[in-house]
């Protein structure tokens, strides 16, 4: 193989960055003449991340496996900047990729700079305007972008996001968001969910609210609030079934756990894979989350999306009409879902079926832009 091969390092840690930076890697490795790529995961999500791997048949190269039980944002930081920059001193590269906003992307930028390897931001320009909310992945996007040589925009409000802070607009491209290759690529598997009790919700007809909550700022009483709305909502809709994909963090457990454990028409469920959640994502009627990745892929589905937050660093969706975000109090989620289940109308505005963050085809676009800048580089022999 040559060995003017571009040496690509891809850094991952969570569920949603295996899923979004999957693509990207299989693309790359379409190419071996043009790439070298080295995966290294920092396993922040262990199961979660694991099940990922698995469904893309991607095999780490080297697997940090930092996670540890009540780990704080500051040891998974400089346990991942660790591991990475030991990682870019034996195995020095001439890229390096992260997407999204989580402490690994933000730590895989900053061992980039300092190893002055050139940074490849997928999913850039996304932003809430504050800095603490979402916590602490706002500020984990905006301090990768400083650091970043080619920013991956998966919307054009994103790129205007980017432009309004400086950016040099020959760095940025609008690629569309990875998320939308990876839904395309499972979306099409034939599957049977495994799990006898959800396959027979499905078989059963009845309308499907999916549900998902994890996130930091919605930890404590805005978590009892999504609850409660729930518990009403499985009371008055005697034709919908509810199911909550329970997430692994035990700050959210003891929260929800006592207030739905045990509710007619009320599924408390583990994380499932990515490709099974795909499929509940398909057959939902209504989809209520705090997910910034659900906000992507919902749409494709044509599934209208109640965003649990106060903010979004993805407005493109509620632009589009395909999500409508309504904080956590009870009586807004109430007042929304109840819209949506009674009136068919408001429920058809939203399930349209247009996809605001692309066609599928941004890892063809992220790997042309690499080999191209890198190849007219090396032309002329300049460094990045």
């Amino acid at each position: 193989m040559s060995d003017n091969r571009i040496r690509v390092l891809c850094v991952f840690g969570t569920r949603p960055d295996a899923v979004k930076m999957a693509p990207v890697v299989l693309e790359l490795l379409k190419h071996p003449q043009d790439f070298a790529v080295r995966v290294v995961v920092t396993g922040q999500h262990r199961e979660q991340l694991d099940q990922v791997l698995r469904v893309f048949s991607i095999q780490p190269d080297h697997d940090l496996a930092i996670m540890q039980h009540g780990q704080t944002l500051t040891q998974i930081t400089t346990r991942a900047l660790t591991g990475i920059d030991a990682d870019l001193q034996a195995h020095p590269a001439d890229v390096c990729l992260a997407q999204g906003d989580t402490t690994t992307t933000f730590v895989a930028a900053l061992a980039a700079f300092y190893h002055k390897v050139p940074f490849g931001h997928i999913e850039a320009g996304l932003r809430t305007r504050n800095r603490y909310d979402p916590f602490p992945e706002e500020m984990n996007r905006r301090l990768a972008g400083v650091m970043t040589t080619w920013h991956f925009a998966p919307t054009e409000p994103a790129r205007e996001n980017l432009l309004a802070e400086g950016v040099d607009p020959s760095t940025i491209y609008v690629t569309g968001n990875t998320s939308i290759d990876a839904l395309k690529q499972v979306a099409s598997r034939p599957h049977t969910l495994e799990d006898p009790a959800l396959q027979a919700i499905i078989e059963r007809g009845k309308r499907l609210i999916l549900v998902t909550a994890h996130r930091r700022e919605n930890w404590g009483e805005p978590m009892a609030n999504i609850g409660r709305a729930l518990q009403t909502l499985a009371s008055e809709f005697e034709d919908c079934e509810i199911i909550l994909a329970l997430h692994k963090n035990p700050v959210v457990r003891e929260t929800l756990l006592p207030l739905l454990e045990d509710r007619p028409r009320i599924h408390l469920i583990e994380p499932p894979d990515y490709v099974p959640f795909v499929k509940l994502m398909q057959h939902a009627h209504l989809i209520l989350t705090d997910s910034g990745g659900v906000q992507e892929e919902a749409p494709s589905f044509g599934v209208p999306i109640l965003v649990l937050r106060k903010t979004t660093e993805r407005p493109e969706g509620v632009t589009a009409g395909t999500a409508k975000l309504i904080g956590t109090d009870t009586a807004d989620i109430l007042r929304e879902a109840r819209t949506l289940l009674t009136d068919a109308t408001a429920h058809k505005a939203m399930a349209i079926g247009v996809n605001p963050y692309g066609d599928g085809g941004a890892a063809q676009q992220i790997a042309s832009v690499l080999r191209n800048s890198l190849l007219t580089f090396r032309q002329n022999g300049l460094s990045i």
